[in-house]
């Protein structure tokens, strides 16, 4: 019997104990929901269906190698203003028969800090032999290549080009191919089924100055078209990027968001 009273008043201290560390322990931490975008985005799809989507940043197809952080989805998302300008744009190219191509709209803050870090490690030089070919890769802060802000994070700036009608099938890039230079003859850099520009999308080159005197003839004649297209609906060129434009005024020029590319970002606008 007093065994048995042993036992008891054993599992009495346990059951006591248990509730105590039941009591005191930490609730399970709540995982911290993703921000959304807030009313004046949209996805560019919902304002003009026509306009080709080839979003880089989602693929490895890009300068750091691959798919950049905060791109979930190929989708395009821009603040409203700009996608209806882009859309009054698009209505006059159809009628000329060609069509916008986008490669970058919003872009989340995440994306940056990413473009950054990759910039600080000079070790990861896989994509230079395309992307950077005459740039030392310790310089692309100083040289203004990579920044730790950027406008499209505020949502109102786009990368893109035009492509001719009908629009031919891009093939993918494949990891580990051969590179060529981005500022090579069309027919030998990474095709892709735009006009062309003289260089490809993100060419860290001076070459890829909209208005650098070296360009000339189609060249500069399609780099003209573009910006001429697009100054007429409201957007400014960035004169160092020939694929660079923000819709002004800006809806929110002063924040950089953070929200991921993903559809359901704005799913509710």
């Amino acid at each position: 019997m007093t065994g048995m009273r042993t036992v008891l008043r054993a599992l009495a201290t346990a059951a006591a104990a248990l509730l105590v560390a039941t009591a005191v322990s930490p609730a399970p931490a709540q995982a911290r929901p993703e921000p959304k975008a807030p009313e004046g985005f949209v996805a560019l799809r919902s304002v003009d269906p026509t306009i080709i989507q080839e979003m880089r940043y989602t693929t490895a197809h890009t300068f750091l190698g691959e798919r950049v952080d905060g791109y979930r989805q190929p989708v395009c998302v821009l603040t409203r203003p700009a996608a209806r300008a882009l859309h009054l744009a698009q209505k006059r190219l159809l009628r000329q028969g060609y069509s916008l191509k986008v490669y970058d709209c919003y872009r989340p803050q995440r994306a940056v800090d990413h473009f950054v870090r990759w910039a600080k490690d000079l070790d990861d030089q896989a994509m230079k032999g395309e992307f950077y070919p005459l740039v030392d890769k310790s310089r692309l802060f100083d040289d203004g290549y990579i920044a730790e802000k950027s406008g499209h994070s505020r949502g109102s700036t786009v990368d893109l080009t035009l492509v001719r009608l009908p629009a031919l099938p891009t093939r993918p890039y494949r990891p580990g191919e051969p590179l060529a230079p981005c500022f090579a003859p069309k027919g030998e850099r990474f095709p892709d089924n735009s006009v062309d520009m003289g260089t490809g999308y993100d060419c860290f080159d001076t070459l890829s100055h909209t208005d650098d005197p070296r360009i000339q003839g189609a060249q500069r004649a399609n780099r003209q078209f573009l910006k001429r297209t697009l100054t007429d609906v409201g957007f400014v060129n960035l004169p160092e990027e020939w694929w660079h434009f923000t819709h002004k005024p800006e809806l929110f020029p002063d924040t950089y968001f953070d929200f991921p590319v993903d559809r359901r970002s704005v799913a509710e606008h």
